[in-house]
């Protein structure tokens, strides 16, 4: 890869001009593709890991600093780590999964709780929104909390953070029996 080559792409990617992701691809992306592929797998998951990656790419662009390290291992480094956290979601998907069928937590009578039933939609809009938009997204979208802070674009320990005083904020409301059900539903 040239140098002339690699910055024109950093300072098309600093401009946010979309030829940036198509030199990208032209010039990375079989290389890219392939540190997927060795890390997942499997061709259909490394192609989507490369698409996210991609996406990745373009929203952090401004993160980049030529003089801490070269475009390639910039790269190298959010293909690799997306890979890794895909690998970790689809594992912490299956283990949820297999615990559920095993575990005898879920005879405590929760299926029997249902949101619709409860005001909790109403009192949820009593907390604070950035609280109320992650116990959104992890009770009623599903959301496991790696999947919410992609989502939501907010760090994980921030996730983690704000369903807890979410959760104790319920708890004011609703007694600590319901929080420790929810923690059990939500918590891996």
């Amino acid at each position: 890869m040239s140098t002339l080559i690699e910055k024109h792409i950093v300072s098309l990617l600093a401009e946010k001009d979309d030829k940036a992701i198509s030199l990208l691809y032209d010039n990375y992306g079989d290389t890219l593709y392939g540190v997927a592929y060795k890390v997942v797998k499997d061709e259909e998951l490394a192609q989507d890991v490369l698409q996210e990656s991609f996406i990745k790419i373009w929203k952090k662009a401004d993160s980049y600093d030529p003089s801490k390290a070269k475009l390639f291992t910039w790269l190298f480094r959010i293909i690799r780590n997306t890979a890794i956290d895909k690998l970790r979601s689809i594992n912490n998907k299956t283990d949820k999964e297999v615990q559920i069928d095993v575990s005898d937590v879920y005879n405590l009578g929760v299926d029997g709780i249902r949101p619709e039933h409860m005001d909790i939609q109403e009192n949820l809009d009593k907390l604070e929104p950035k609280y109320r938009i992650v116990l959104e997204a992890l009770f009623f979208e599903g959301m496991t909390q790696q999947e919410a802070s992609e989502e939501l674009e907010m760090p994980l320990g921030t996730i983690k953070s704000r369903l807890k005083i979410g959760l104790r904020e319920l708890g004011k409301i609703y007694g600590t029996t319901l929080v420790i059900i929810l923690l059990i539903i939500l918590l891996p």
